[in-house]
């Protein structure tokens, strides 16, 4: 027999007050039942308080929810998503687990089916999106033009505008403000040193984006893996340094109108991070721009990027910067380097970038002088 549809008896069921939200919700999914009751299901109810098998974290509370519908009695799980330092700590995050789970728990056999996902509105209702596929995210426009033109014209040219050592001070000065110390969350900062390595978008997952049949280049990839690794020992070690960040300041996220007033877009991982992450994306690009001339490194680019590290360090005082940019320089480099991001760089190009990021993680204390070998 189905214990979801067992036939009602509703002198055994213990009276309780409608929530008329948890209503709604099982009418999406059965809509002539009428909510009798909701308890909440323990993660481990079969464990003793004292039993070591006990299993003390989980990922939210489920309720089951008894309905009457039509005199049959049926049964349901309303499932949610609890905050927690394993991955879980955004609100996206919880609703990737939700999501992920709604598209698969039918996948394999034997097991519950999902009815239904959906959102609580701020409001306290609700709404279904089991009907929805991809998502999307609705901006104003913002007018500027991408930074990435200027180094751009400044690679063809070789020369530095006035205007190019002021919109580097105006990114400074952003990055400073910005970077304000977020509140004391030693789990998100972590979070982000994980994220750093072994996230899809991190280290790791550029890694995978590269070539499998060079074996030489997977050499040279698994060393800087490896030594990606020991930094993040390095930085755990450490005391956490959480700040308010952008997660994704490189020239093409970086607008200036035609005031020269700086915009940015589309901030990343949890805007929660290290200022190393800010000051590397956007630094590295000088090194990058010009790889196009390696003359436009002598004549203009180093400029920049000497500027970029010592207006930085002097105006934010962050004394311990070059001591944790390391595998944050490391990876933004491997993003400049990867062929799937980039196809036209040539194998010398890349050779260079990755050649810094080795001298980076080789060095207990980052010196920009370091990029000077990359263009001899």
């Amino acid at each position: 027999m189905d214990p979801n549809h067992l036939q009602l008896d509703v002198a055994r069921l213990d009276p309780a007050p409608i929530d008329p939200e948890l209503e709604r919700i099982v009418r999406r999914a059965a809509p002539s039942a009428t909510l009798l009751r909701a308890v909440a299901i323990g993660s481990d109810d079969a464990a003793g308080a004292h039993q070591v098998t006990a299993k003390a974290v989980g990922y939210g509370i489920p309720i089951r929810i008894d309905v009457d519908d039509q005199g049959i009695l049926r049964s349901f799980v309303l499932h949610g998503a609890g905050a927690n330092r394993f991955g879980h700590d955004r609100r996206a995050d919880r609703a990737a687990e939700l999501l992920l789970a709604a598209d698969t728990y039918g996948a394999i056999p034997a097991h519950a089916r999902a009815l239904d996902v959906g959102a609580f509105r701020r409001d306290g209702t609700s709404i279904s999106l089991m009907d929805s596929g991809e998502f999307y995210l609705l901006t104003e426009y913002v007018s500027g033009t991408p930074y990435a033109q200027d180094l751009r014209r400044i690679a063809q040219t070789r020369h530095l505008a006035a205007s190019d050592v002021e919109r580097v001070d105006k990114m400074v000065d952003y990055l400073v403000q910005l970077h304000a110390p977020a509140p004391s969350r030693e789990d998100a900062y972590e979070r982000s040193l994980r994220d750093l390595v072994g996230g899809g978008e991190g280290i790791f997952g550029l890694v995978d984006g590269y070539p499998r049949e060079d074996a030489a280049l997977a050499v040279r990839l698994e060393g800087i893996e490896q030594g990606c690794l020991r930094w993040r020992w390095r930085l755990k070690q450490r005391p956490p340094r959480p700040s308010r960040i952008h997660g994704d300041f490189h020239p093409f996220n970086v607008l200036f109108d035609d005031d020269a007033s700086l915009h940015v877009l589309d901030t990343s991982r949890g805007s929660l991070g290290d200022a190393a992450d800010d000051v590397s994306c956007m630094a590295v690009n000088f090194v990058f721009f010009a790889l196009q001339d390696t003359s436009a490194w002598r004549s203009a680019f180093r400029t920049l990027w000497h500027k970029i590290w010592d207006d930085y360090l002097e105006r934010s005082r962050d004394a311990e910067l070059l001591t944790v940019v390391p595998p944050f320089l490391a990876w933004r480099l491997l993003v400049l380097a990867c062929p799937v991001w980039y196809p036209e760089l040539t194998d010398s190009a890349r050779g260079r970038l990755l050649q810094l990021a080795e001298l980076a993680l080789e060095a207990e204390r980052f010196a920009p002088t370091l990029a000077d070998a990359v263009f001899q």
